[in-house]
């Protein structure tokens, strides 16, 4: 059996804007931001039409098609919203609940990578500001990567009774990585509602974290 770990590089890797690179695990499947909020007369929106088309015209009612349309048209909003507050990178994470315990059910994640502006501090101070400022963030870790210093916190969000969402617990883990620059740090965050598999997920974050590098990987062998 070959067990050697299979690496997919992404176009996005040679971009001349790209200031982070970093690495997932399988069962991640990254949201194009860029194509699902493409103005409607652009060379990403036609791509987007071509996409989804024959899976639009495959669905057999009227019905099941507005309900497509309507859970598509919510997703773009979510992303529009994560776009506005710096993200520049979303994944979905579906896994199999295979531990130990567990009932194999399948489990859904999202992974997002955004951008802060942060006043000018050591790398160290500002690691350590980000979550001892927050009352809510418990499990707090500060790391040495190679990246440079960082810290991790989490929080469990309940949504409130007149948001209309289900009362289903939200896990969030963050890990917080400054910039060599010291004036902007990456926000890595993983959200579930599997809150008791909190140990797992924990442990797919710091491992994408110790994979986050603000220089290329490629540099070298370019």
């Amino acid at each position: 059996m070959d067990t050697t770990p299979r690496v997919i590089v992404d176009d996005s890797v040679n971009a001349p804007d790209t200031g982070i690179w970093f690495a997932v695990p399988g069962g991640f499947t990254e949201l194009p931001i860029d194509v699902l909020l493409a103005p409607p007369v652009s060379a990403e929106a036609d791509r987007l039409r071509e996409t989804l088309g024959p899976l639009v015209a495959a669905i057999p009612d009227d019905l099941t098609r507005q309900q497509f349309m309507a859970q598509l048209a919510s997703g773009q909003q979510l992303l529009r919203a994560l776009r506005e507050v710096g993200t520049v990178h979303c994944s979905l994470g579906v896994h199999r609940d295979d531990v130990e315990g567990g009932n194999g059910a399948t489990l859904h994640s999202l992974f997002t990578v955004s951008w802060r502006d942060i006043a000018w501090a050591p790398r160290s101070v500002s690691a350590a500001r980000a979550v001892a400022t927050s009352d809510e963030h418990s499990h707090i870790e500060y790391l040495d990567l190679p990246s440079g210093p960082s810290s991790m916190g989490e929080t469990v969000r309940v949504p409130r009774t007149e948001s209309g969402l289900p009362p289903t617990p939200l896990l969030q883990i963050f890990a917080y990585l400054p910039h060599p620059d010291c004036r902007r740090m990456a926000v890595l965050m993983l959200s579930t509602t599997a809150v008791e598999r909190r140990e797992q997920y924990r442990e797919i974050l710091r491992q994408i974290a110790e994979l986050t590098s603000f220089e290329s990987p490629l540099a070298a062998d370019a």
